[in-house]
């Protein structure tokens, strides 16, 4: 099978770890006999350092001709003087609107031979967890109306939280066809008891409930949903919330897996292509050190492979070549314990090349 890939690779240590998984997904190809053809383009710092726009249209185009996309990750201290609409952030953002990827699966999950990197007690995560939260990615209070207007105490600053039933209605279903796939339970997180826009979610989510009878539903708000995640993480299953909400709760669920160098995501369109990116951002301070833990947007490439072209197997060869490796105990520095010694990026990156091939 033969594929076509548009590969931005972004600011900080995204082309250090964009290049381990282009090398894995080669390595996949091989020995699966799929061909993966790339198409390099810029976004966020980089794209406007040559261009003068965090988003050139080349890179949108490239994007929506493409099956699938891999994102490294934009920003850093350099540009953050610049003007709102040239930020490198804004990249993202437009990507997720160009290509109309409302949903984002973020899945957080302790891997056996991480259980002593977890800042969680052990009787607590006990023999793990498997979280996915689904987030809604177009709507909400980070592309609702915005803006800076003069009062009596001031210039005030506004961000609108908006949603549609629609977009409520496509993303739960996006919610409860994962649970189906899991163990049939989701938690829909809201803030219901003050926001408007959460009562709409929580109707909306309520009725849509009626289609999938073997889903088991319950609501949280979302503070005390920060606490559980805490308290018992394993009473999650599926996670589905709005935009800002699961912002927030994916990179704590991130933080008690030990690591947020470990954890992928995957942002899906009702059709194109899907974008896969780790969820670490640039991490300017280790750019060119090569020290990168380069595992989440391994793992991200696997879920392109999953959810953007079927490839069950080899997304399974590249999650349990990986598996292996944490159980010999090799770790980058972010997710060393004990004062081990760290691997660099391209010695983690090797060890996981060489047992996908001995599978």
């Amino acid at each position: 099978m033969e594929f076509n890939i548009a590969i931005v690779k972004g600011d900080g240590i995204g082309p250090e770890v964009v290049s381990s998984a282009m090398e894995i997904l080669d390595l996949i190809g091989e020995k699966f006999n799929h061909k993966f053809n790339y198409r390099e383009v810029l976004a966020g710092g980089s794209a406007y350092d040559k261009y003068g726009e965090p988003l050139p249209a080349e890179t949108i185009d490239v994007c929506k001709n493409s099956d699938a996309v891999i994102l490294g990750a934009v920003g850093g201290n350099q540009w953050d003087d610049l003007p709102r609409d040239k930020r490198p952030e804004r990249a993202i953002l437009g990507l997720r609107k160009e290509l109309g990827l409302f949903a984002n699966l973020r899945p957080g999950m302790l891997f056996k031979a991480l259980e002593d990197a977890c800042p969680l007690k052990t009787e607590i995560v006990g023999e793990g967890f498997d979280i996915l939260v689904v987030r809604e990615l177009t709507g909400g209070i980070y592309f609702g109306e915005s803006g800076i207007k003069e009062t009596e105490n001031g210039p005030t600053a506004y961000d609108i939280e908006a949603y549609s039933e629609m977009e409520i209605k496509r993303i739960a279903k996006i919610g409860f066809e994962m649970a189906m796939k899991r163990d049939k339970h989701l938690t829909s997180v809201d803030k219901s008891n003050v926001l408007e826009s959460s009562r709409l979610w929580r109707r909306v989510v309520n009725e849509m409930s009626g289609n999938y009878p073997e889903v088991e539903l319950n609501h949280m708000y979302v503070d005390n949903a920060a606490m559980q995640v805490i308290k018992n993480p394993k009473q999650f299953d599926v996670i589905l919330t709005s935009n800002l909400f699961g912002d927030i709760l994916s990179d704590e669920i991130s933080m008690i897996t030990g690591s947020i160098g470990m954890l992928p995501s995957a942002s899906l369109a009702a059709s194109g292509a899907g974008l896969y990116e780790p969820i670490h951002g640039s991490a300017p301070d280790i750019a060119g050190k090569g020290i990168a833990n380069p595992i989440a947007t391994i793992l991200s490439v696997a879920m392109m492979l999953k959810f953007s072209f079927n490839l069950q197997e080899e997304a399974d060869t590249i999650e349990q070549a990986i598996d292996k490796v944490l159980k010999a105990g090799h770790r980058t520095s972010d997710i060393i314990i004990n004062n081990e010694k760290a691997i660099r990026t391209t010695e983690m990156t090797e060890l996981i090349k060489k047992e996908i091939d001995r599978r």
